[in-house]
C-alpha cells in the first residue's frame, strides 16, 4: 500500500515539474548539431516526428511544456565560455534550461508542429529585432547642443504617439505594421490590439515593447519608413490606412497612396485586384501629437 502511495506520489509531482525542448527548426542547425557523437539523430524529419510525439505525451500526461529555438553557433559560445564539453548531453540539457529564461520560447499547447514552428521562428525574429533596435538606439547618444538622450526622447515619442493611433482607430480588432528602411538593415515591428468585453484595449507587452523601440529608432535616426494600420469590425468593412516617417513627425498618406501600395505588385509593378469588403482610407487626425516632434530645445 505505501508503495502505491509513493508512485502516485511521484505521479503527481512529475506533473508539477515545467519542462523546456531545445528545437532545431530547420535541416542547416540540424546538420550542425550532427558533428556531435551524442547527437544520435540521423535525419530532421524523423527527428521532428520523434519532438512532436515527446510533446503529445507529456502534454497528455498533464505536463507543461516550453519550446525553445535551439541555435547550434550559440550553443557552441555557449560551452565555450562555460568550460563545458559540447558533446555530452548534460551540456545541452544546461544551454537549453538558459533559453527557458533568455532565448525565443513559447509554450506547447497541443499544436501541430507544423504550426509551432513557424510561430518560433517569428518569436526569434520578433526578439531579434528588438534587440537590435534597442542596441542602436541606446548608441544614439546625448543632444550636442541641449544633452538630452535623444534614445529615450525618441522613446518616448514613439510611446505617445503608438497610444494616439490606438485611440483614434475603431473599435475591434487592429493590426498595426512599422517599417523602418533607413537604419542598416530593413525594421519591420508589428502589433495587434483588440478590445476585451469592456471596451479596453488589451495588447501583448512584448509586440508592444518591439514595436515602440523600432517606431522610437525611426524617429531617433530621422529614417523613412511608414506605419499602416488594419482595423477590423463586426459588421464593417475593414479600414486600411496609414502614414509616412518624415523626420521626427508622421504625415498621413491620402487613401490614393494606400490604394497603390496595397494593389500593386512590388516586383512586376502589375497592378492587384483589390479586397473585397475594403475600405482603402485616409487616416484619422492624430492632433498635436501628430504634428509635434519629440526632441525640440
Amino acid at each position: 500500500m505505501a508503495h502505491t502511495d509513493h508512485q502516485t506520489m511521484r505521479r503527481v509531482l512529475r506533473r508539477e515539474i515545467v519542462g523546456t525542448i531545445g528545437l532545431l527548426t530547420d535541416e542547416h542547425d540540424f546538420r550542425a548539431m550532427r558533428r556531435y557523437r551524442t547527437f544520435t539523430f540521423d535525419d530532421h524529419e524523423t527527428y521532428l516526428h520523434q519532438v512532436e510525439d515527446l510533446l503529445r505525451t507529456r502534454a497528455s500526461q498533464g505536463s507543461h511544456t516550453t519550446v525553445a529555438l535551439f541555435d547550434p553557433e550559440e550553443y557552441a559560445e555557449f560551452c565555450a565560455d562555460a568550460g563545458l564539453d559540447p558533446d555530452i548531453p548534460s551540456s545541452r540539457t544546461r544551454f537549453t534550461a538558459e533559453l527557458a529564461t533568455t532565448g525565443p520560447a513559447i509554450p506547447y499547447e497541443g499544436q501541430p508542429l507544423a504550426d509551432l514552428v513557424p510561430a518560433l521562428v517569428d518569436e526569434a525574429v520578433r526578439q531579434a529585432t528588438w534587440e537590435y533596435a534597442s542596441t542602436l538606439l541606446a548608441r544614439l547618444g546625448s543632444c550636442a547642443s541641449c544633452g538630452e538622450d535623444i534614445g529615450r526622447a525618441a522613446f518616448v515619442r514613439a510611446s505617445h504617439l503608438l497610444v494616439r493611433i490606438l485611440e483614434t482607430a475603431q473599435p475591434g480588432d487592429r493590426h498595426l505594421v512599422c517599417s523602418v528602411t533607413g537604419t542598416p538593415e530593413t525594421l519591420v515591428a508589428v502589433l495587434h490590439a483588440h478590445e476585451d468585453a469592456d471596451g479596453a484595449t488589451q495588447l501583448d507587452e512584448a509586440e508592444a515593447l518591439e514595436f515602440t523601440t523600432v517606431l522610437a529608432l525611426a524617429l531617433g535616426t530621422q529614417s523613412p519608413g511608414g506605419l499602416v494600420m488594419r482595423t477590423s469590425a463586426p459588421g464593417n468593412p475593414d479600414r486600411i490606412y496609414g502614414w509616412r516617417l518624415r523626420g521626427e513627425r508622421i504625415e498621413p498618406l491620402t487613401a490614393g497612396e494606400v490604394f497603390d501600395a496595397y494593389c500593386t505588385d512590388v516586383e512586376s509593378g502589375d497592378l492587384i485586384s483589390p479586397e473585397s469588403d475594403v475600405d482603402y482610407c485616409t487616416p484619422p487626425d492624430l492632433g498635436d501629437e501628430g504634428q509635434t516632434p519629440g526632441h525640440r530645445h
